[in-house]
């Protein structure tokens, strides 16, 4: 499916490929941030591109320090970027304070035709903060206006919400969530289900503001595995790239949940705590 819809196209002397910046910190591991955004733009015919707003020190175990960037650093990459090469789509990950969303928000809010994914990454799979706590109120009102689609699991959800993690405990609390959700701006929500319990299914909802009542829900069987580390940078990453290629936003759903259930399924133990996705593996996917 997804190489019939995407294809590797031509390469830049093909000149029309499309191009997808990722705003989002380091990982050392190369499982998550930047790293798996970069490898999940490749591989799905588009050409990365960086703006880091923290270096982090991490690996299978944990990670071991962030260290943010100067927001003046994060404002040169981006005035660097877009200045020059330009984007078609970005996709956003952690940004750690409120200061680097302003910074972000300014510029990004200037460029109507650019489709904005935003992954509001807060804490990490081993529990580490990655987004201060006053930072929240800056991407509710600021950056999540400017997105096509803000893409959380349940824990990001209820913070962003306000409610208590149990309290999206089901499917139609999912779509519950995904309409209120709507309300900060956001002309798509994709809520990711991986974190509900007790089902044999991972499904998540896709509700756009244009239909709030007319939720698409996409299941697929669960992957028994616990190497997944970066699971939710590259589903967000591969629904900035698949909107740059310009499907439509259920197609790109469908395809960057294809694309990264394929990674998880071929991922694996690295180190001694949780192994990363393999980017490749869906070219050898049938579907």
């Amino acid at each position: 499916m997804l190489e019939t819809a995407v294809g590797q196209g031509d390469g830049l002397r093909g000149g029309g490929i499309r191009k997808v910046l990722t705003i989002a910190g380091s990982d050392s591991g190369g499982g998550a941030g930047i790293q798996a955004d970069l490898k999940t733009f490749q591989e799905l015919g588009t050409f990365g591109m960086s703006v880091i707003t923290a270096v982090t020190a991490q690996n299978t175990v944990g990670v071991h320090g962030v260290y943010p960037l100067p927001v003046e650093a994060v404002e040169a990459q981006l005035d660097a970027v877009l200045g020059d090469i330009g984007v078609d789509a970005v996709k956003t990950g952690m940004l750690f304070s409120p200061e680097i969303i302003h910074a972000a928000a300014s510029r990004l809010e200037k460029a109507a035709a650019i489709k904005l994914v935003v992954d509001p990454v807060m804490i990490s799979k081993h529990g580490s903060p990655l987004l201060r706590e006053d930072a929240a109120e800056a991407l509710r009102l600021r950056l999540l206006p400017l997105a096509e689609v803000v893409t959380p699991n349940i824990p990001e959800a209820c913070a962003l919400l306000g409610l208590k993690e149990r309290e999206i405990g089901s499917l139609e609390a999912m779509k519950d969530a995904s309409k209120e959700m709507l309300g900060f701006g956001c002309r798509h929500v994709f809520l990711k289900g991986g974190h509900l319990a007790g089902t044999e299914a991972a499904a998540d909802v896709l509700l756009s503001a244009s239909y709030p009542n007319d939720p698409v829900v996409l299941t697929a069987s669960r992957i028994p595995t616990v190497h997944t580390h970066g699971t939710g940078c590259t589903i967000a990453s591969a629904l900035a790239a698949l909107l740059a290629r310009g499907l439509d936003m259920e197609e790109a759903a469908r395809g960057a949940k294809a694309f990264t259930l394929a990674a998880i399924a071929s991922g694996g133990p690295l180190g001694a705590g949780t192994g990363a996705l393999w980017h490749a593996a869906w070219r050898s996917e049938d579907s």
